[in-house]
């Protein structure tokens, strides 16, 4: 199958390609990434105008439509020059479009969507615990306990980027306990306005991602109301897991996009940097990673479009996503270190790429599924017993 974009999807492309080159190139992304804990407003309001927050959201809900194709397409365009800022638009379509879309009643959709799509309201995820982890259920101690009119939940959140600026946190917590040894605990998935009383939050100091504040979230008592529960109560990670493939899909891209920025900055620099009497591209080791990173760019790139194809075309593309996950990450974390090899010194020197896209490229081997648990998964697809 010859995987290729059709014209329009070529000219949004185009469209995302000079809007990024113009408005936030790497030299402008990376003085973003140095202010850390300080959000972009300014790169989300941008993406607002530029109507990107509305991308994969139905027109029905004043959005502009687009499948996993699409989306794939816009991710990979942004994160060639925004690293991990991309994350400004990734996470809120996530954890508010994708979410949303896929077990909102049709009173949340309504409500919700049309203010995402034009960039007036955020969301963060709330799922990762300090002592879970990959052991996401078993280990899960935030519990939302049922009042009269909704929930009271209390716990505490790992992991939360962005929320400090979202609006709402798509929070999963456990609702009751397992039925018996060895039994998952059922779950709800909630809204949570970041405005409700009993929730304090702190950042986490962390090597990559700088101005997307990653924070820990304590949870007491907080009072959510029935009209915040998405999907149906006590089956909260089912919901969840009707978005983890495209949240898989959506990591590949970025992935990508990542590949091409760093790709391009080896390129131009071995074509500019002299020594021993001539260009750096001139000698064989530096042509072959060059040509290696080449040649992780093309793997990540069909397996991405293949499984976003797959995605879009409503098949299970299951398999595909965690393939795309694992191969993605160490792909464009072994380009990013050559890219930082072929510009030597430069290489970690914070004025140039390389190393920030290494830096935020490395938490993709752990997030959003380890790419040990996600070989797991993996592998039971061809009938093996579970390992864990």
């Amino acid at each position: 199958m010859l995987l290729d974009l059709d014209d329009a999807r070529r000219d949004f492309r185009d469209y995302v390609r000079g809007w990024v080159d113009k408005n936030f190139p790497p030299e402008r992304a990376l003085e973003l990434e140095k202010q850390e804990y300080q959000y972009p407003f300014e790169l989300w309001d941008a993406m607002a105008d530029a109507g990107f927050h509305a991308m994969g959201i139905d027109e029905a809900y004043g959005g502009q439509g687009g499948d996993a194709v699409d989306t794939a397409v816009l991710a990979r365009e942004l994160a060639r020059s925004l690293g991990g800022l991309s994350w400004v638009w990734g996470i809120p379509s996530f954890a508010g479009a994708k979410a949303l879309s896929h077990g909102g009643t049709e009173e949340q959709k309504k409500e919700l969507l049309p203010a995402l799509a034009a960039g007036r309201i955020r969301f963060s995820i709330a799922v990762t615990e300090p002592g879970g982890g990959t052991d996401l259920l078993g280990a899960m101690r935030t519990r939302a306990t049922k009042v009269p009119g909704g929930w009271k939940v209390s716990g505490q959140k790992m992991w939360s980027t962005g929320a400090k600026q979202a609006t709402y946190l798509l929070l999963l917590a456990r609702s009751g306990d397992p039925e018996g040894p060895g039994k998952r605990p059922p779950t709800t998935l909630l809204l949570v306005p970041t405005d409700s009383p009993g929730i304090e939050m702190r950042y986490i100091p962390k090597m990559g991602m700088r101005a997307m504040g990653s924070c820990e979230v304590f949870l007491d008592d907080v009072f959510v109301s029935d009209s915040q529960l998405l999907g149906v109560e006590n089956q909260g990670f089912k919901v969840l897991v009707a978005s983890l493939n495209n949240e898989r899909v959506m990591s590949g891209a970025l992935a990508l996009g990542m590949l091409d920025g760093i790709l391009e900055e080896s390129v131009e620099y071995a074509s500019t940097r002299t020594a021993f009497g001539k260009v750096i591209g001139g000698h064989q080791i530096i042509q072959h990673y060059i040509a290696d990173t080449a040649l992780a760019q093309k793997q990540c790139e069909l397996l991405t479009f293949d499984a976003a194809w797959r995605e879009a075309s409503g098949a299970n593309c299951h398999k595909e996503a965690n393939i795309v996950k694992v191969v993605t990450s160490e792909l464009a974390v072994a380009s990013a270190d050559r890219g930082i090899q072929v510009l030597g010194g430069m290489g970690i020197s914070s004025e140039t790429h390389a190393q920030r896209f290494w830096r935020d490229l490395r938490q993709f081997r752990i997030a959003p599924i380890s790419n040990e648990m996600a070989r797991n998964n993996l592998a039971e697809t061809f009938g093996l017993p579970r390992s864990y």
